[in-house]
């Protein structure tokens, strides 16, 4: 019997351990000094490590720079390239003082080919400069909420004043990803552009072979340089749920990516809370033809949740209709939440009509038969 206790106790000690290590298990092994993954939709953070460090970001600035130009930009605008825009140092697709492209391709050869040359004509053709597209792009930050980034210039070179955090970059990214413009340009793996007018194309490839490693990765951005080591932001969809992960100075990016994704993807699931006509009440109306009008739900609603989330929802409708009311008037909602939050809502819609009668006596009149 000692001997039974003895080891259901071992047992009961060991326990707490092998959870302790299970857990250890759950979570990547990665090569980054600070990396950062969160749920694209509501931000929830999923695995952190060092995400609030200040970091410079080398190209991933970038992502800023094609955000400022697509929403103060004209994608469609013919740009005279700015000789103080040619021979920046670094990646570049070798452009030419006045010669003529489309922001739309400046900001593909931007994101595919990461030119600083791309990013510096994009500054000089939205703000006269450098240093003013820089405070635009301070300015979007502060919008956004990056509250630990600073930019000094639109293409990731190295400036001890240009910094950010993986967490800011993931709050950037998600943000981004909002722009319809700005996922079709992140997620093009190969794009051609004018070389010089009528001299033949330019091929731009984009530098995130994650594109072609993984069919789940829609995107971000690469970078590099010798202050900053690899950089990389990513965001990947699976069956309804978008993450998004950062890595700043990952020997290993490439991997640790595709870890991050797949860590991200065992957490989250997408949740099918309402099919069209699946919430149907009928409301009293002695207005209506059968004594009720009918509201139903035309709508449906899916929503990513983490794995675990208890999801309850509750009707708000009038308990008596005494008014008109026709066909595709909305009578009421039915509400969803999860620990207390709202995750979402659908109308609903009535699918039947009340008519009260005509009543033609006289405003005094009615007050006479109110009392009788």
């Amino acid at each position: 019997m000692k001997k039974l206790y003895s080891i259901a106790a071992a047992f009961l000690i060991c326990l707490p351990m092998c959870r302790l290590f299970a857990a250890a298990e759950s979570m990547p092994a990665l090569s980054a000094h600070a990396a950062i993954l969160i749920e694209a939709g509501s931000g929830d953070i999923i695995y952190e490590k060092n995400s609030q460090e200040k970091l410079p970001m080398a190209s991933t600035t970038k992502i800023m720079t094609a955000l400022v130009a697509l929403e103060e930009g004209d994608l469609s605008k013919n740009v005279q390239v700015a000789e103080s825009a040619c021979g920046v140092e670094g990646s570049s697709i070798y452009l030419s003082a006045g010669e003529e492209l489309t922001l739309e391709d400046l900001v593909y050869a931007l994101m595919l080919e990461s030119a600083n040359d791309a990013a510096a004509a994009i500054a000089y053709e939205i703000a006269g400069g450098i240093e003013p597209f820089a405070e635009r792009m301070n300015r979007l930050a502060e919008k956004i909420g990056l509250n630990a980034s600073h930019f000094t210039n639109p293409h990731g070179l190295s400036d001890e004043a240009h910094y950010t955090t993986a967490h800011d970059l993931a709050k950037l990214t998600a943000y981004a990803l909002q722009n319809d413009q700005f996922r079709k340009i992140v997620s093009t793996y190969r794009h051609q552009i004018p070389l010089r007018g009528d001299e033949g194309v330019r091929v731009l490839l984009n530098h995130n072979k994650l594109l072609r490693m993984s069919e789940d990765v829609i995107g971000v951005k690469t970078g590099f340089t010798k202050d900053s080591g690899r950089c990389l932001v990513s965001a990947a969809e699976r069956g309804g749920v978008c993450v998004i992960a950062v890595t700043l100075n990952a020997p290993d990016d490439w991997k640790d990516h595709l870890s991050l994704h797949e860590l991200g993807f065992s957490r989250y699931h997408t949740e099918h809370l309402a099919q069209a006509g699946q919430f149907t009440y009928d409301i009293p109306c002695p207005f209506a033809e059968n004594g009720t009008v009918t509201a139903t739900n035309t709508d449906s609603l899916s929503v990513c949740l983490k794995n675990g989330t208890e999801v309850t929802h509750s009707a708000e409708a009038p308990h008596l209709l005494l008014t008109p009311v026709s066909v595709g008037d909305v009578l009421g909602r039915v509400v969803f939440t999860a620990n207390g939050e709202i995750l979402g809502e659908i109308p609903l819609y009535a699918q039947t009509s009340a008519v009260p009668p005509e009543d033609n006596r006289s405003f005094g009149q009615k007050i006479l038969d109110k009392f009788h």
